[in-house]
């Protein structure tokens, strides 16, 4: 476990524990060895194992409590503690417990560093993406994006939605990697996606632009191409929000919110992530197939990146939206995508190990609701 690690509460807790465990351990272990063996130098180690997890006062702390145990256990072995042979193992310890000291000063450093190196880099990710407003016509936005605990790297998740003649467009994609290569990739296909939307007259039309760009882009990454490839979902909504007519590139299916219920919208035909649609065919692009649905009212469309589906517990078990979105919930979608960042938080214990980037619609609520997906 590296230092720069963020512990979550539970560990957190297991570690405020560890150094009186570890001091009545090495207790206990010396009062049942034969007199002739003297073990409490091991007791030496404690500031130095705590020295990553805990304070600097903690740290000292512990080599003062250890130290006293040191001074114990030859009194309870019937026998003075500070002997001619004890010199050596005392000194070995007061010289551990400062250098503990140093590590926990250093340690503490960098991952102030490193926060501040996080902070800086989800700074720039928020600039990078655009602001939609809270309303878009009849339909509410809401967006949110999380910044992964373990790393400092430009991730390369996006959203962007826009209004045109011919529906309100949306896109949620996820490129590979991290770094100033993705947030390239991320730029690029934003500004591609908004000239798409202006121009293309359809669907296909869109999700075309954007694989020319990938495939343009490909080239220039010094024949790496292959490896180059964003998980996507491009949409498109009517006006008033009652058909949706989607494109998913191998991305997550969005799930739609209504009475309680989370639906997922898999896609009829599985398509490959944008960038790789040439691998079969190079230079021709294939079908786009679409896929339309009929929306209730007052029902909540979210779309995320796969850093809520890959998200993991304690044991290593993925995360499933599903659950906790098949609730009783306001048809917000402030409410619901809140709803669904604290569980999420709550399973991993606010560790998570990628980005998350998550795009919220509220459908308008009329008289009849009876229209089903």
């Amino acid at each position: 476990m590296g230092p720069s690690r963020a512990l979550s509460p539970r560990e957190r807790r297991w570690f405020r524990w560890l150094p009186a465990a570890l001091i009545l351990g090495v207790f206990a272990l010396d009062l049942l060895t034969p007199r002739g063996m003297r073990i409490f130098p091991l007791l030496a180690a404690a500031p130095v194992l705590v020295a990553p997890w805990l304070t600097l006062t903690g740290t000292i702390a512990t080599g003062g409590a250890a130290l006293l145990a040191a001074v114990l256990l030859p009194l309870v072995r019937g026998r003075l503690p500070f002997g001619v042979d004890d010199i050596v193992p005392f000194s070995t310890f007061v010289i551990l417990t400062f250098l503990a000291a140093v590590v926990n000063r250093l340690l503490v450093r960098e991952r102030r560093q490193l926060k501040n190196t996080r902070e800086v880099a989800e700074t720039v990710q928020r600039a990078v993406l655009p602001s939609p407003p809270g309303r878009i016509g009849p339909l509410a936005v809401a967006v949110r994006y999380e910044a992964a605990a373990r790393e400092a790297a430009i991730g390369g998740d996006l959203y962007a939605i826009h209004p045109t003649p011919h529906g309100i467009r949306l896109m949620i994609a996820d490129v590979r990697g991290k770094g100033l290569g993705a947030i390239r990739t991320v730029n690029a296909l934003l500004g591609t996606f908004h000239e798409a939307t202006r121009r293309a007259p359809d669907l296909p039309g869109v999700v075309r632009w954007l694989e020319e760009r990938m495939q343009e882009a490909n080239p220039a990454e010094g024949g790496a191409g292959l490896e180059m490839f964003v998980t996507a979902v491009i949409a498109e909504l009517s006006a008033d929000g009652s058909t949706l007519r989607m494109v998913n590139r191998g991305h997550p299916p969005p799930l739609l919110v209504h009475r309680g219920r989370a639906r997922p919208l898999e896609p009829g035909t599985p398509s490959l992530p944008l960038g790789l649609a040439g691998l079969d065919a190079p230079n021709v692009l294939p079908d786009v197939p679409v896929d339309q649905y009929t929306l209730p009212d007052g029902a909540v469309l979210v779309l995320f990146t796969d850093g809520v589906v890959e998200a993991r517990d304690h044991r290593g078990v993925f995360y499933d939206p599903v659950p906790r979105l098949s609730r009783p919930l306001p048809p917000d979608p402030d409410h619901v995508l809140d709803a669904l960042l604290t569980d999420l938080y709550r399973y991993t214990a606010e560790h998570l190990d990628d980005d998350v980037a998550l795009l919220a619609i509220g459908l308008p609520r009329r008289a009849d609701d009876s229209r089903r997906v």
